[in-house]
Order: structure tokens, then sequence, then C-alpha cells
């Protein structure tokens, strides 16, 4: 019984217009936080009760949310996390402490927002609520429920029109930003960079990665105008690279207020400038009053865990995903691979490392597929086309194209599972896979190679 209940539940809120399965608008009349607010009112204002880390960005604001998360459980807080989008379950999406939200709890939690999403939407005074917008309320009803000490809250599309975008951060977090959902957020960095400036509160404190100029300066002004504290990553907060091990990468991060040698677990290049962030985030808490160490932090960021980003899932062959989705995170994703490889494979310096490296490949419809095959192709001898189960999952027939035009014939499957089982039939032991082009795609390929283990153990 409650299986069927909580399917019911999902049932539910995907019942509402969900611009993550569909192309979404460029109009901001479809985005109007006021509808939020007057859901959260009816819901008692459960997001005020909650002191709010907030981060936008285009690239790494999951894992630097996972990251903060990790550490403020370390330091003693009750923390909750919410992300979007998840790799295999809704539930990944509402964490306390690291652990996913129970299905009983989705299932109350859909029975106290109902009558009051009724309400808001007969009148829909300033349009109707969205499924993005439910699962957020959901959210800060769940961790004020739970009495959760801190929320730690992923903006989902853009920051300034955001259904996340009505917190009262104790500290806002700007990850890296590049040119991605342009048909909604604008052509150009500083557009994009306007709408993720807009979660800048009026004297709130912004910690910002290492931007391009054209973005920087959006940012400088918009705290300017609100008389909101810059901290800087690359200037104010300084790191360095020390190395890999198999399962984590070694580094330095120079905050304002110490040093800190730290372990990670996650493996990418660009999880350094993260963890730089993020030490940066955690001591503007310290500095209020928050009981934050300096050990706290290197713990925590020591344990933090954030699948489908730069992820080994297997040695022998060598498989690795990684949900980047644009050129810019797909570069990242590549200076992550070479690195990785350069310290921890042992191969002769004059030989190639692999025998055979397989690429398998999926995107969403609405992504630059000819700049992300642009930054792969030279890579593997191999390509292996595929598509999700998303709605907005792009045609494999427009990916095979671009590789097309570097002289590459891929192979096409219809299904992520085919597309890794065909990988894997054609990999020995020392050979590489690598998955990437949408964290969909990654999330189907995590929950497969999942159940391919399970199998062969039992």
């Amino acid at each position: 019984m409650p299986g069927s209940l909580y399917q019911q539940a999902l049932d539910y809120l995907y019942s509402f217009i969900d611009y993550e399965t569909m192309r979404q608008p460029r109009d901001t009349a479809h985005f109007d936080l006021r509808r939020m607010d007057e859901l959260l009112v009816r819901l008692g204002n459960p997001h005020l009760k909650v002191r709010t880390v907030h981060i936008a960005g285009t690239k790494g604001k999951g894992s630097t949310a996972a990251m903060v998360a990790s550490v403020l459980g370390t330091a003693g807080y009750k923390t909750g996390l919410y992300t979007s989008p998840h790799l295999t379950d809704l539930r990944e999406r509402f964490r306390v402490d690291g652990e996913l939200i129970s299905e009983v709890a989705i299932i109350e939690l859909v029975d106290r927002l109902k009558p009051e999403v009724e309400v808001v939407n007969q009148e829909a005074k300033y349009g109707k609520l969205t499924t993005f917008e439910l699962l957020t309320a959901l959210g800060f009803l769940y961790f004020s429920q739970q009495g959760v000490d801190f929320q730690v809250v992923e903006a989902g599309l853009g920051g300034r029109l955001d259904a996340t975008n009505v917190v009262r951060p104790e500290v806002c977090v700007i990850t890296a930003i590049g040119l991605d959902h342009t048909d909604v957020l604008g052509s150009s960095l500083a557009q994009i960079a306007g709408e993720k400036a807009g979660i800048i509160k009026p004297g709130s404190v912004v910690v910002s990665l290492s931007q391009p100029d054209e973005a920087a300066s959006v940012i400088e002004e918009r705290c300017l105008e609100n008389n909101a504290r810059l901290v800087r990553v690359g200037m104010d907060v300084t790191w360095r690279g020390l190395g890999f091990k198999p399962d984590r990468q070694l580094l330095e991060v120079n905050g304002r207020l110490a040093g800190y040698r730290i372990a990670l677990p996650l493996l990418g290049n660009y999880q350094r400038e993260n963890a730089a962030a993020t030490v940066a985030a955690l001591e503007v808490l310290a500095e209020n009053g928050f009981n934050i160490t300096h050990n706290d932090i290197v713990a925590g960021l020591e344990k933090v865990s954030w699948p489908g980003r730069f992820q080994i899932l297997g040695q022998k062959p060598l498989i690795v995903v990684d949900g980047a989705h644009n050129p810019a995170s797909i570069h990242q994703f590549k200076l992550s691979l070479v690195g990785y490889i350069k310290n921890c494979i042992s191969f002769k310096k004059d030989t190639k490392p692999f025998d055979r490296a397989i690429l398998v490949i999926g995107a969403s419809s609405d992504k630059d597929i000819a700049g992300i095959v642009s930054e792969l192709f030279l890579l593997f001898n191999e390509v292996i086309v595929t598509r999700s189960r998303h709605p907005r999952a792009m045609a494999t027939n427009s990916i095979v194209a671009e590789f097309r035009k570097y002289g590459l014939k891929p192979h096409i499957a219809e299904s992520v599972p085919e597309a890794v089982s065909l990988a894997l039939s054609q990999t020995g032991e020392g050979d590489l896979i690598c998955i990437t082009g949408s964290l969909f795609v990654v999330g189907e390929a995590v929950e497969y190679l999942g159940r391919e283990k399970t199998e062969r153990k039992s």
C-alpha cells in the first residue's frame, strides 16, 4: 500500500507544468515568485525558519552544496540539502544529514501541500504553480519539520526568478558561470550572470568563484547595489592542487582565516575551486559566530559524497562517469580525465594508457552538441551514441552527425543500458569507458551498473 501511495504522490507532483521535461519559456511572465510566496505563506513560511546557504551558478553548484552540507553536518549542525536534478530517485533532492527523505514523508508532505496548492492555483493571480515550485516548497516544509539548523539550497535555473530565491541566506555562493540555458537566461555571459546574481540580497555576504570579466563585473555591480560584501575565490581565497590518489585528490586551500590541506574524494579538477568556494562560505559563517572549526572543514570535505561527477565506477576496465553537459564542463571533464590518467594509471611513457577508449554519450535537446563533440572527438577510438529516457533527450542522429564531421562513425544504442552493455562487451581489463554528456545519461548508467554488480554477486 505505501508503494502505491508513493507513486500517487509522485504522479501528483509531476501533474503540474514541469520545465525539467519540456523546453522552458524565455519570457519572464512564466516565472513569478509571488505565487511561490503565496504558497509558502499558506504553509507558515517554513523557508524562513531555517538558516540558509544559497548557491547558484552554471557549473559546480550541486557539488559545492554537497560540500557545504557535509562540513556543516561534521560541525554538529543538523543540515538539510536541497538539490536538483536527481540521478535515479527523486528522494535524492531532499536529504537531512546525508539521509534521503523517506517515501512516507513525501506522501505526508504532498497531502499537506495539496489543499494549499489548490487555493493558489484556483486564484492563479500570478500564474499557476509548477512542479519545481512544489518540490521546492516540499523541501522547505520537510527541513522545517525536521528541525534542521541549516538548509543548503541549490538554485535550479538561473537565480533571480528561481523558486528557491525566496530565502534569506546567511551567505550566497555563485559558482562558475558559463553559456548554458541560453534560450532562457540570455545569450551573453553578462546576461546569465545577471540572472545568477539575482540571489544576492541587501546586506548579504557573497562568495564568487573566479569568473570571466564580463560576468565578474555584473556580480561586483550587483554587490555594490545591495551593499553586499564580496569574497572572491582566486583572490581572497586561493587554492593549489597537490596531486591525486586513486580515490581522491589532494589540495591546499588558503582561506582568509586559515590554511587547509584536504584529501578530497571528488576527483574532478574543477572540484578544487568548488572546495575553495566552500571554505570561503564556511569561513563567513564562522566569522558570524557559528561553531565551525578548521578540523570540521577538513574532515567534512574529506567525507563528502556527490555521485555522477567525475566518478570512478570500475577499474578493470576503468569506467568513468561525469554529468558534464555543456562545452565548458566537458572541457573540464577532459582535463580531469587526462590528469587522473597521468597520476593514477600505470603505463609506459611511449605507449597509450589504454588499448581501447570508448565514449558513451547522450545529451539533452537544448545543449550545444557541436561544442561538446569538438572537445571529445580526439580522445576516443570508438563512440556509442545513446539517449536517456528523459523527454528532453536529444535524438541520436543529431549527435552522430556531429561526430561524422570529424571522420568518426559512432554506434547507436537506443537506450543507456544497451549502450553501456555494448561498451562492456567491447572492452577488456586494460581499457577505458567514459560516460558523459548528460546527468540523465549518467544516472541511468549508474543505475544499470549497480544492477549488474548486484546480479553478479547473487
